[in-house]
């Protein structure tokens, strides 16, 4: 970056900075003391942390237009002249990608399960039961223990009967045996789907399983994870019902099974549905490990010594690349879940640790939702101090905040101030993985201060095995998602009714197009999409129209500034994102989540907001409303009142008039993947939203 982008950088900074609330003369004279300490530490630090080669680093140029032109397409400065396809030579399959890390980590550990000391009931205040656990420490299997298991079970499967290229269903929870099945399929070329199925994957009980199995006429075999009675079920004529264990020993004698190929189908991976119906992306084992290693690349010294943690769902492309880029280097991977993650988390008994607290992860991924969350909970807290305790912290944040403004880190306040926090995540994280949504900058820059760690920004979609672009760890400027990945490259396309053109100044500007082996083979079942959607160009190559507009900075960084489903005409002829929208407001305490919504034949924007439960409580406290939590969300005077501070909070935000909601609706009931408004990554589902707040809609728009 040159030293005017810098300057535009550090002030952007600075805008994030927490109000100082403190008498000038002390603020003057602890700057004075903070200057000292500075100017003694610097030089040593400096030289002896390597904080000059990362600056080069982080100023440098990432990527740039092959072709010359604006447009693109854009390459990583270390893949210019050809795009990256594999890690190892001849490891082209996901079955040589584990067979080559069993291979060279044979006793090392792979995938980790915590033990249930015991479970109880706990009732609540309100009267609620909520079940806590006591859990123990990490078992472990070695790779080379996880290979065998992962071939005996694939084996047993073929004993049943299943056949290579003949799919099977995979319904579970992310945990270790979620990862062994995918890499038994793996080895004997069973592409995994939700269709067509001739097996499935599941954990006991579920209502929701019995449902359905009269929708599946070709299912033949239920496999159970857990090691328990198999007989509670009451299956249909003709359906076989057996356990994980069972199915190893049919396969634990040796057979030859049919290897696959670069080209075959491994995985037929299910979109979110935020836009619609969920499409079935076939991704090849070439995509997967294309994608995985340009991902791996982006992150530094990756090797057998990192401990990753797993509990988003696998089912989720983010997750399952995250954890196939980790068995590929040796990492080990503890499991874990939403509910016992840390040792505040809803299932987590009061005084016993949370899954980060024993595992002690060095690599982790987020959606911004959960990093929202840590992010106003900490924020909250901070609120809650005495006045010395938040002024201390206010001010360690800020001076932090304009030390990493210029690519320098701050040991002692790391040590002193944020340790506790850092904490939370069990204190060796050394960097956080986001994807899956896009992340505010306010939440980037509070990770990157309170955990002590940088955050990849990733971009990537289904269609892509998750690949597209991840930000370097030592660039630390906020709503930028990096350059593409070295088995990437990125056009821009003209989007004239956006009024998004490659040629705007002063970035180009355009719908974003991603190229490369990591380009999945197209919809299952779905060929009008796929001429929509994919496309392969003179070269051969395929690419994916993902629909988002993106600008490309002067270092050939990417940053998403919009998305053409989002994008909605106002009756006056205005372009509202409602993604934009969502995303200046979110940070907002008041809310936990935010949906915009806009009709065409309107003037304006309205909202429906899951209000944040302790933050709502305290203003109808103080506009001395008083009834249940639905009482209050449905209370005018409170809908008023939030509205103006949400009004003040789009202000802020430098939001224009247009794009302010109007109108909201404040919901009683979080939106959670149960009720079907959001997604397992918590993206908004907009068409079951609207439909849910159907009636809510007519009443803000008068009727109409």
């Amino acid at each position: 970056l040159n030293n005017h982008q810098t300057e535009k950088c550090s002030a952007s900074f600075l805008k994030m900075k927490l109000k100082e609330d403190i008498n000038p003369l002390l603020l003057q004279v602890f700057r004075s003391v903070v200057w000292v300490y500075s100017a003694i530490t610097f030089i040593p630090w400096y030289f002896f942390s390597g904080a000059g080669t990362n600056i080069e680093r982080a100023r440098r140029i990432k990527a740039r237009s092959v072709s010359g032109h604006p447009a693109g397409p854009y390459r990583a400065s270390n893949s210019q002249d050809k795009l990256v396809a594999w890690m190892h030579p001849g490891v082209d399959t996901l079955d040589k990608m584990f067979e080559h890390a069993a291979r060279m980590f044979p006793q090392r550990d792979c995938l980790g399960t915590r033990e249930v000391l015991s479970e109880e009931d706990e009732v609540q205040p309100n009267g609620k039961v909520f079940k806590k656990v006591i859990l123990g420490n990490y078992n472990w299997l070695s790779y080379e223990e996880a290979y065998e298991a992962a071939k005996c079970f694939g084996s047993g499967l073929a004993a049943l009967g299943q056949r290579p290229q003949c799919n099977i269903a995979i319904f579970c929870e992310t945990r270790a045996e979620w990862i062994v099945a995918s890499q038994a399929c793996f080895m004997y070329n069973f592409p995994r789907d939700y269709l067509s199925i001739s097996s499935l994957t599941l954990l006991p009980p579920t209502l929701i399983f019995q449902d359905i199995l009269c929708d599946l006429p070709k299912l033949r075999y239920v496999i159970v994870v857990d090691c328990k009675s198999t007989s509670w079920l009451d299956m249909p004529r003709g359906i076989m019902v057996y356990n994980m264990d069972t199915v190893k020993e049919l396969g634990s004698k040796a057979d030859n099974c049919e290897q696959p190929q670069s080209t075959d189908i491994a995985v037929i991976m299910y979109t979110s549905g935020s836009t619609g119906i969920p499409k079935g992306v076939m991704i090849s084992h070439g995509n997967i490990i294309a994608g995985i290693t340009g991902m791996a690349e982006r992150i530094p010294n990756l090797n057998e010594t990192d401990t990753y943690i797993g509990y988003l769902p696998l089912a989720h492309v983010l997750e399952l690349s995250a954890e196939l880029v980790c068995i590929s280097h040796g990492c080990r991977i503890g499991y874990s879940s939403p509910q016992t993650l840390a040792d505040q988390s809803t299932k987590i008994k009061k005084g016993s640790k949370g899954d980060t607290s024993v595992l002690k992860p060095t690599l982790m991924a987020a959606v911004p939702e959960i990093m929202d969350r840590i992010y106003k909970n900490v924020m909250t807290k901070v609120d809650e101090m005495s006045k010395f305790q938040k002024t201390l912290f206010v001010l360690a944040y800020n001076y932090k905040m304009e030390q990493i403004s210029k690519g320098y880190g701050t040991p002692l306040c790391d040590s002193l101030v944020f340790k506790r926090v850092r904490g939370l995540l069990g204190g060796n994280t050394r960097l956080l993985l986001s994807g899956g949504a896009p992340l505010s900058a306010a939440t980037q820059r509070f990770m990157n201060i309170c955990l002590c760690c940088p955050v990849g920004q990733g971009y990537g979609l289904t269609e892509t095995c998750g690949a597209g672009t991840i930000s370097e760890v030592w660039d630390y400027n906020t709503g930028r998602v990096g350059a593409p990945l070295v088995c990437s490259e990125i056009r821009l396309k003209d989007w004239e009714e956006g009024g998004y053109y490659s040629t705007d100044k002063p970035n180009p500007r355009g719908e974003i197009l991603i190229g490369g082996p990591n380009v999945t083979m197209g919809y299952y079942k779905k060929k009008c999409n796929n001429g929509e959607d994919f496309f392969v160009d003179e070269n051969g190559q395929r690419w994916f129209c993902t629909g988002d507009i993106g600008e490309f900075h002067p270092d050939g960084c990417l940053k998403i500034i919009d998305r053409k489903k989002d994008l909605v005409k106002l009756q006056a002829g205005e372009y509202v994102s409602l993604g934009k929208v969502e995303a200046a407001l979110k940070n907002c305490p008041l809310i936990d989540n935010i949906c915009a919504y806009a009709n065409s034949d309107q003037s304006y924007v309205i909202s429906f907001v899951v209000p944040n439960h302790k933050q709502l409580m305290a203003l109808a406290q103080q506009l001395q409303v008083r009834g249940t939590w639905e009482e209050i969300c449905n209370n005018s005077q409170v809908e008023k009142e939030v509205l103006r501070i949400i009004t003040e909070a789009a202000i802020t935000a430098k939001l224009e008039r247009f794009e302010i909601p109007k109108k909201i609706r404040l919901s009683s009931e979080p939106w959670t993947p149960e009720t079907g408004l959001v997604t397992d990554a918590f993206k908004l589902k907009r068409k079951e939203l609207k439909t849910h707040y159907q009636e809510d809609i007519e009443r803000m728009y008068g009727g109409k």
